[in-house]
């Protein structure tokens, strides 16, 4: 498997750019605040761990035209020097009294001109990262300025994977894969499923993976009752079935999808959840182009999930049966009832319908694919119909 670069050129940073400040024009917007890691990293290429501590604040401005503007902590400069950034601008920070606020508003009444209006990410799935005492000081030096919510334009720009996106989605989904198909080579009744955890995380960085930022599972006689806990000391047993969802990371880029295994042998509930949850995945997969929308996904994998409309575990329970995939573990769309998200060549999407059975027992399937204008590629090497059975040594 042939590795892609690491990165993005600038032509790829200005294309996204100037994609922004296309709708900023049409909708009379002077500039666009964003200060989420992942908007300043899709924007900017400025990818770092640091996010991880809550003390500083980061913003970037994307004005009328031209390139970002960085207005950030001083400890942040060296690196943001190397990103897709114009004028840059730092303090030192943490500060006591005023944490970047005065120079934000500053450079923001510089490029907000006449328009008078500041976009910001204000929907869902989005957060403003700084203190809300900061957020208030901010507006109250706004003046006239008025915040102007760009949500749905930037998701919408996110949602559309470029070729070098595509690739990168590409490598750590089939990285993945092939460390989930190692499992019934190394996973024992007897393990405890923290071990498993444990084991899955060093196969999948030795595999190459950068990280494993999210994995999580349960396992259980027959079965499983919670898809997103931490592992516990218990070990496998013969007739446990065990699921492990994991988003790992490369260059920036997440894989989310889950496997299913039963240890010796499974019960014909478990089996038939499994078949139905292989079934429902396809039903989506057998109506996936351009042009459906994410509603119309939820409702073929429903109808195989719930015919009769039961009670059992459904989309409208869970959530949503999917979503989108990028430089976040899960992104717009949600696969839901009420998500009327047009489908468009270039996006990625996780298929994950959901089933109970049995006495309150969980099963969750997952795929991760790529949308393009005459084919539907498998990102995750798709999992069999038939529950894998781990036979003991």
């Amino acid at each position: 498997m042939t590795v892609p670069a690491r990165g993005f050129t600038n032509t790829e940073f200005a294309g996204r750019c100037s994609a922004a400040q296309q709708v900023m024009a049409s909708r009379n917007i002077g500039t666009l605040l964003l200060t989420s890691e992942a908007d300043i990293r899709y924007f900017t290429g400025f990818m770092t761990q640091f996010w991880q501590s809550p003390t500083r604040p980061w913003f970037v401005l994307l004005p009328a035209s031209g390139k970002p503007i960085a207005v950030i902590p001083s400890i942040g400069v060296p690196l943001m020097r190397d990103c897709y950034v114009g004028d840059l601008r730092s303090w030192a920070s943490p500060a006591e009294i005023d944490d970047g606020i005065s120079l934000l508003a500053e450079l923001i009444h510089d490029h907000v001109g006449k328009t008078d209006q500041l976009g910001v990410m204000m929907g869902r799935e989005t957060s403003i990262r700084m203190p809300l005492g900061d957020i208030e000081a901010l507006k109250a030096q706004l003046d006239r300025i008025t915040l102007t919510d760009m949500t749905a334009d930037i998701q919408q720009i996110r949602m559309i994977k470029s070729p070098a996106e595509q690739e990168k989605l590409k490598h750590i989904c089939g990285t993945v894969s092939s460390v989930f198909a190692t499992i019934p080579s190394w996973a024992v009744a007897g393990m405890p499923l923290d071990e498993l955890f444990r084991q899955f995380k060093i196969k999948a960085l030795e595999a190459g993976v950068d990280d494993v930022s999210y994995l999580v599972g349960s396992a259980g006689p027959d079965g499983y009752r919670d898809i997103i806990a931490p592992p516990n000391s218990r070990p496998l047993t013969s007739g446990d079935v065990f699921m492990l969802d994991t988003g790992c990371v490369w260059d920036g880029h997440f894989c989310d999808f889950d496997r299913n295994f039963a240890i010796h042998h499974a019960s014909d509930e478990a089996r038939g959840a499994h078949h139905r949850l292989f079934d429902a995945t396809e039903a989506a997969l057998e109506i996936l182009k351009p042009g459906i929308t994410s509603h119309d996904l939820f409702l073929a994998m429903d109808s195989i999930l719930r015919p009769d409309q039961s009670s059992q575990l459904s989309g409208e329970e869970v959530g949503r049966y999917g979503h989108g995939l990028g430089i976040q573990l899960t992104e717009p769309p949600s696969l839901t009832d009420w998500d009327k998200t047009e489908i468009k060549a270039g996006m990625a999407l996780t298929i994950e319908p959901s089933i109970s059975y049995g006495d309150g027992l969980t099963m969750v399937a997952e795929e991760n694919l790529l949308i393009l204008a005459d084919e539907i590629v498998l990102l995750s090497e798709r999992a069999p119909r038939d529950l894998p059975i781990i036979f003991a040594p």
